[in-house]
């Protein structure tokens, strides 16, 4: 496998997409160290700062790897320029998804930040998998 067709572009998307995935977990641990041993480690209120955090770490976990590896196969089988495109819509749509999340004050209720970032990484993870689909044909 030749690594000719990932650009510098790609591997920027995919390092800011880990670096989110870690700092989302980052901050779980920030909210359980500062609510220490005798506090609720697993709320379910969706009004918890905590719960929050762990639905915006774990989101960005069901759906950053997929993501990842989907960019790499298809900068791997294409050079065509929406590869790049796709890469920067994925680290966007990531980033606004957690940004919603950490900025609303319950999981009960959608805004538009979150939804736009959720609409985007639907959207996104689609056109990879197509993308990777047609590139091999």
């Amino acid at each position: 496998m030749s690594t000719d067709r990932i650009t510098l572009t790609v591997v920027v998307c995919i390092a800011l997409l880990g670096i989110l995935l870690f700092l989302l977990g980052a901050n779980v641990t920030r909210h359980r160290t500062i609510r220490g041993n005798t506090g609720n480690q697993m709320p379910t209120d969706p009004a918890d700062r905590m719960f929050i955090a762990q639905r915006a770490h774990g989101n960005a976990a069901e759906y950053v790897p997929t993501l990842i590896v989907l960019i790499l196969v298809c900068a791997m089988l294409s050079d065509g320029w929406w590869v790049q495109a796709l890469a920067i819509a994925a680290v966007v749509s990531r980033t606004l998804h957690a940004v919603g999340l950490l900025t609303s004050r319950t999981m009960a209720t959608h805004g538009p930040v979150r939804d736009i970032g959720a609409m985007g990484t639907y959207l996104t993870g689609i056109a990879l998998g197509v993308t990777a689909i047609v590139a091999m044909a």
